[in-house]
């Protein structure tokens, strides 16, 4: 079979497996749910794959090359989510009360437990390679670190069952969930948002390395499909489709995230096998990615992990860019012991750079913004610390 044909018909066979499976969900008795969050999964694998969405590697070009483009698109993501959720809000809380918080908006309490777990977030990210959204899509792409990556994030997420009882105790009951329109309304967060975004671009651009490269943009179908089926998609871009990929999915079904199955599983493997605490103190009613105990095979959260690997899997084999190897043991201790860090950072943190972080910044919780900041120097002392071992 010529490997053109295949490039194509691979990724058209998937891309149609997953509507045959959201067409199937829709059909049964409450699967909308399940149906829009196979298909939101979907693009969103899309989107990171084609616009190298990730945190990590986005602020590792910055930090290393002064390539700002990954760094803009995540801001814009930032800026314009904020603009569509506060839509959203407005609608489901016209007046900010005290007390009253939008529905399942990611607000999670705020507190040096938040500050250090974004900070080990940040130091896993940097070990292992990637955020743990990016090491989904890049299983499609046949990472060989990945794998090892969600296996370590896995084994973060029983130890962070194992330290929650006490850290709840020590200080996250007393950690207040601050929604910023409380105290600046929606027209105040949503100024001091765009500010903030607008800083940071300002920021970026003043110290990035500007390309000097020309490129023709192409007006023939072969050169259009290039940039659309191969090349890196433009930031802006990325980043209003990430933006609208979250605002639609908090209105539909529930905000972003990417950890809530994972430890789910972890959760009721766990429990079942009598090896975490009876009762997690306070865990099942904060705000974040939740992790229950599961009593059914499929979960919304489950179903769009499922379409966003593979979905990006299509993306990358159209691409050209999956490119399975095997892995080396630097890779696989990299991967077990960064994704351990993030998998406890994800689940004290409530959520990763998805769920807290972007979800979060998108609803005007405080803890977005300061998982944000700890996350970032958690990923510099991380980066700084590898480049020196690797000298």
């Amino acid at each position: 079979m010529p490997v053109h044909f295949t490039r194509v018909a691979v990724p058209i066979i998937l891309l149609v497996a997953i509507g045959v499976w959201s067409w199937f969900l829709h059909m049964q008795t409450g699967g909308r749910d399940l149906s829009f969050s196979l298909l939101a999964g979907a693009a969103f694998g899309i989107v990171l794959q084609r616009g190298r969405f990730c945190f990590l590697c986005n602020f590792r070009d910055f930090v290393e090359r002064r390539e700002a483009r990954g760094l803009i698109s995540i801001i814009v993501a930032l800026a314009a989510g904020v603009v569509l959720y506060h839509a959203v809000m407005m609608a489901w809380v016209p007046v900010p009360q005290p007390g009253r918080l939008p529905p399942n908006a990611h607000i999670g309490p705020v507190g040096p437990v938040l500050a250090f777990a974004a900070l080990a977030f940040g130091i896993g990210m940097a070990i292992s390679g990637s955020c743990l959204s990016a090491h989904l899509y890049r299983l499609g792409e046949g990472s060989p670190t990945s794998p090892f990556a969600l296996i370590g994030a896995a084994a973060g997420f029983f130890v962070g069952f194992l330290t929650w009882n006490p850290l709840f105790s020590l200080a996250i009951y007393a950690s207040p969930a601050i929604w910023l329109p409380h105290s600046l309304g929606y027209t105040g967060t949503l100024l001091l948002s765009l500010a903030l975004c607008a800083a940071l671009a300002l920021l970026l651009l003043r110290f990035a390395v500007r390309g000097t490269e020309s490129r023709e943009v192409g007006l023939d179908l072969s050169s259009a499909a290039r940039r659309v089926f191969i090349e890196r998609w433009p930031p802006v871009l990325v980043g209003l489709m990430v933006a609208a990929i979250s605002a639609i999915a908090f209105l539909r079904v529930a905000p972003l995230g990417v950890t809530a199955e994972l430890g789910s599983i972890v959760r009721t493997g766990g429990a079942s096998a009598g090896l975490l605490p009876d009762t997690l103190h306070g865990l099942d009613l904060l705000r974040g990615c939740a992790t229950v105990v599961k009593e059914t095979l499929l979960s919304p959260n489950g179903v769009f992990v499922a379409g966003l690997v593979i979905a990006s899997f299509a993306a990358a084999f159209a691409a050209g860019q999956f490119k399975p190897t095997t892995p080396t043991k630097a890779q696989i201790v990299k991967g077990l012991s960064g994704g351990l860090l993030m998998g406890w950072g994800a689940m004290t943190g409530l959520g990763c750079t998805v769920g807290v972080l972007l979800s979060g910044i998108h609803a005007g919780a405080l803890s977005g913004w300061v998982f944000l900041a700890f996350c970032l120097v958690g990923t510099w002392l991380g980066l700084t610390v590898m480049r020196r071992l690797a000298a």
